[in-house]
């Protein structure tokens, strides 16, 4: 069985990798913060692994070099690129439109889908006209939407949704997941005639967030609590909780398109959904597509963001959006449920408020590999990973899962009786 841990808890110092506790990220970032948001704007990692940083004035740009990192000069600093963004968010909401802050170009890009009129994109391009020049406009192809469509490992008479990461308030489990996936009290399922009762939505952040806790009906996420599925019956274990970096590798894991991996492109990105608005996004150019809603973003095993939306899909990529997970788990109150390290069963991890990036972003992996279906009471789980054994398109995203399968009632026949009747025109 594996030991659980709480990514939460005080890790001992001396067992942290160093991979995680020297991390470039951590250097651009704490060089944000000392020299103030008036003289720099923002921070990335480079191709090679190394920090660099954006500032407005060359004594700003010696302390940077002096600290190791690279300085690039800019002309508009983070209080303009946030006085813009404030400007747009104050502006007349146009469902399909995004925004994010471009640190490399020192721009704020608005993007527009297929389905902003040219009335409303040009009424959005004369509001970036009188910020300055420094706001681009771009048009793209596709539709901002959240991705919730589609085959899925979670599914209820709310939708259907793929489990991100495990989590604990300390007395009982749950899943963290995306929020647009279903309001409170949405009842979730492991399989599509209402037989495998995994728990109800607890709590709802959406809009304004996305993220959700489905609550473990039998309180316990089980063994392999720690681990999430990559496919083919592989997994990653996941040893903490991080934000990621602007350049950083990362990798995504969703029921309908599997493991994927691109690039972040910009972090406090706002999303206009036809659903409503949600800031402080991760962006990134990962693929994704409906299905993988809620599913885990992950980078050297550490726990980043859970799948909000985006447009495209995996044949022409696109762009995708990710709920941070720091971010969650402080709203939420509860800690991630982690691997223990180096076989001590101490659970030592990084903080959750850690930036993960240290190595060279071409050189990431997912992380430690692990079976989801590697103990001795999976032997249903391992048949409810196999596609050919499932609903269609139904992988385990968590080898928690365990748990939760073994359930042999549903505890609420009324619940039972309405996702099928919800699913009874789509699923034999």
């Amino acid at each position: 069985m594996v030991t659980r841990a709480v990514a939460s808890e005080p890790p001992d110092a001396s067992a942290v990798p160093r991979t995680y506790a020297a991390s470039a990220a951590d250097t651009g970032s704490d060089l944000v913060s000392s020299l103030g948001t008036s003289r720099t704007a923002g921070s990335w990692v480079n191709s090679d692994g190394k920090p660099v940083v954006a500032v407005t004035d060359e004594a700003a740009a010696a302390e940077v070099r002096q600290a190791g990192a690279e300085a690039k000069l800019v002309d508009h600093s983070m209080d303009e690129l946030k006085s813009a963004t404030s400007t747009l968010r104050s502006a007349p909401r146009v469902a399909g439109t995004a925004w994010v802050m471009d640190y490399r170009s020192n721009e704020v890009v608005v993007r527009g889908d297929s389905t902003v009129s040219a009335a409303d994109w040009s009424r959005m391009t004369r509001v970036a006209g009188d910020i300055g020049g420094f706001v681009r406009m771009e048009r793209t192809e596709g539709t901002f939407t959240t991705r919730l469509n589609g085959a899925l490992p979670l599914l209820s008479t709310a939708g259907r949704c793929s489990a991100g990461f495990n989590v604990t308030d300390g007395q009982r489990d749950f899943i963290l997941t995306a929020g647009h996936c279903g309001p409170n009290g949405s009842v979730w399922f492991a399989d599509n005639r209402g037989n495998q009762q995994i728990g109800p939505t607890v709590q709802q952040n959406f809009p304004g967030g996305d993220f959700s806790l489905v609550e473990y009906a039998s309180g316990d996420a089980g063994a392999g609590a720690d681990v999430v599925s990559i496919g083919d019956g592989k997994g990653v274990r996941i040893t903490g909780a991080a934000d990621p970096a602007v350049g950083q590798r990362v990798f995504r894991s969703g029921s309908t398109s599997g493991l994927r991996d691109g690039e972040v492109t910009a972090v406090n990105a706002t999303v206009n959904y036809p659903e409503g608005t949600v800031t402080g996004l991760i962006e990134t150019n990962v693929c994704a597509e409906p299905g993988d809603s809620g599913g885990p973003m992950f980078s050297e095993g550490i726990a980043l963001g859970v799948t909000s939306g985006g447009s495209g899909d995996c044949n022409a990529g696109g762009t995708t959006f990710f709920q941070p997970v720091t971010k969650a788990l402080e709203a939420l109150d509860v800690k991630l449920l982690v691997a223990a390290q180096n076989g001590s069963g101490q659970g030592a991890s990084p903080a959750p408020s850690a930036t993960q990036s240290a190595v060279a972003p071409g050189d990431a992996s997912p992380g430690s590999s692990a079976s989801v279906s590697g103990t001795d009471a999976s032997t249903l789980l391992s048949r409810l990973a196999d596609p050919k054994n499932a609903g269609p398109g139904l992988l385990v995203v968590a080898g928690s899962l365990v748990a939760l399968v073994a359930t042999r009632f549903i505890r609420a026949e009324q619940d039972r009786k309405a996702y099928r009747r919800y699913y009874s025109a789509t699923w034999g």
